[in-house]
């Protein structure tokens, strides 16, 4: 007897459980963002100065982080109909391969670099990792296949009438009997 098998197919979740994870999410990476924040200002407030770098930086980092959650939460706001009935859920945050997932990234990035400034101030060039990235992801789906493509056939119809004309005329030749072909 065969062991049985498991399904590939994926189970699927309902609406209510999409936004309840969304909400999650959403929840988690705002309480993400607002501690390596608070952590961030308090130590520098605390431990060192406050100068134009300092404060450059930190409004950078404020404003890359705020961008992505509220890209997430707007990404994942559900619509209600006038009777409270669910008519969409909004984008699934926890899909992979979708933008919320390039969006959580950047925000692991920009918590995690906060962080990291303590140590030194050169671990703020780590966003260049963002743009690379972004620029990588264009490079290997859009970029490079367009580029490297290789030429499409501008007599692709013309060539298919001329393969249909030779088949007719072979076929011509094989029911003549007698009729010899040259090579």
């Amino acid at each position: 007897m065969a062991p049985p098998t498991k399904s590939t197919k994926q189970a699927t979740r309902g609406a209510k459980q999409i936004v309840e994870e969304n909400e999650s999410t959403i929840n988690f990476y705002r309480n993400m963002l607002l501690s390596s924040t608070v952590i961030h200002l308090v130590v520098t407030y605390i431990f060192f100065q406050f100068d134009a770098l300092t404060i450059g930086l930190g409004l950078m980092s404020g404003a890359i982080s705020a961008t992505g959650f509220f890209g997430m939460k707007w990404m994942a706001t559900p619509k209600y109909s006038e009777s409270g009935q669910l008519l969409d859920t909004g984008i699934d945050l926890n899909m992979e391969g979708g933008v919320a997932e390039h969006l959580k990234d950047l925000i692991i990035l920009t918590a995690s670099i906060e962080m990291l400034s303590f140590i030194s101030n050169y671990f703020w060039l780590l966003w260049i990792a963002a743009p690379a990235r972004v620029f990588y992801m264009l490079w290997i789906n859009f970029i490079g296949p367009w580029i490297f493509a290789p030429a499409p056939e501008a007599n692709a119809e013309v060539n298919d009438k001329k393969q249909k004309k030779l088949e007719r005329k072979e076929r011509r030749m094989q029911a003549k009997p007698g009729s010899m072909r040259s090579f």
